[in-house]
């Protein structure tokens, strides 16, 4: 089962997929409409509703901010590789983005929540080596997790051989870069690759990108948050395409 703590994420999941919401527990001392209005909606689909002490969803939240309400639904399934082949047939022109190694929850949610922001057509994420899919993803992702294409990935080197084997170029960000972000042409069929928070991306994935592109930093900060340059690259990805289509 899957804990979804938080307003915001549950009333995304309410939203988008209410049949997977098996029930709500609500704190029963709380009273804001917010929280009425969640009841409210799940209510109309028949979703049972629980109240509950401040303790009991601390507990059941396992210590992300809940806001009063927590949602238990059915356990979040990456999709297959197959599942995401059937669907790279029917995309013209793939804009794709892989996370890899990253262990905080927290920071992979944000960086699936800058991925939903920015449009993609699908997160690959490897099966191992990364943060499971937690309430605190869930809770920082706001809600992003049921409008993604997520795909569980066995081998991410293998992957990205068989994306670039379909015409789609592979971008990595990598701090030591010599090209700035915004000096790739992001416009034809894209994946962006970015790595965990403190060794990056692992040599073999560096090896297979086409290309690897860094973000400039002034002062004495070395690097951004994972989360925060994963947005950056996503969002010019988006500008050139923008600008691309705009002017065909």
């Amino acid at each position: 089962m899957t804990i979804v703590a938080g307003l915001h994420a549950v009333a995304e999941y309410l939203r988008s997929t209410p049949e997977r919401v098996l029930r709500l527990s609500v704190q029963r001392d709380r009273r804001d409409e917010a929280l009425s209005a969640l009841i409210r909606i799940a209510r109309d689909h028949d979703i049972q509703v629980t109240q509950v002490g401040r303790d009991a969803l601390n507990r059941i939240s396992d210590g992300t901010v809940h806001q009063g309400i927590v949602a238990h639904c059915q356990e979040f399934q990456p999709k297959t590789e197959a599942e995401f082949e059937t669907l790279f047939e029917s995309l013209t022109n793939p804009f794709l983005f892989a996370i890899e190694g990253v262990q905080d929850p927290r920071n992979l949610g944000a960086c699936l929540r800058s991925a939903a922001g920015a449009g993609v057509d699908a997160v690959l994420l490897p099966r191992n080596r990364s943060a499971p899919l937690s309430s605190a993803a869930f809770k920082s992702a706001s809600g992003a997790l049921s409008s993604l294409f997520i795909v569980g990935v066995a081998n991410l080197a293998r992957r990205i051989a068989w994306l670039q084997s379909q015409g789609v170029w592979v971008v990595g960000t990598d701090d030591q870069a010599s090209k700035r972000y915004t000096e790739y042409d992001y416009g034809s069929s894209t994946l962006v690759v970015v790595g965990s928070e403190d060794e990056g991306l692992r040599a073999l994935t560096k090896d297979r990108c086409d290309a690897l592109v860094a973000i400039p930093m002034a002062g004495s900060v070395p690097s951004l948050n994972v989360s925060v340059a994963s947005g950056i690259v996503l969002y010019e990805c988006v500008r050139q395409r923008a600008l691309r289509t705009s002017s065909e």
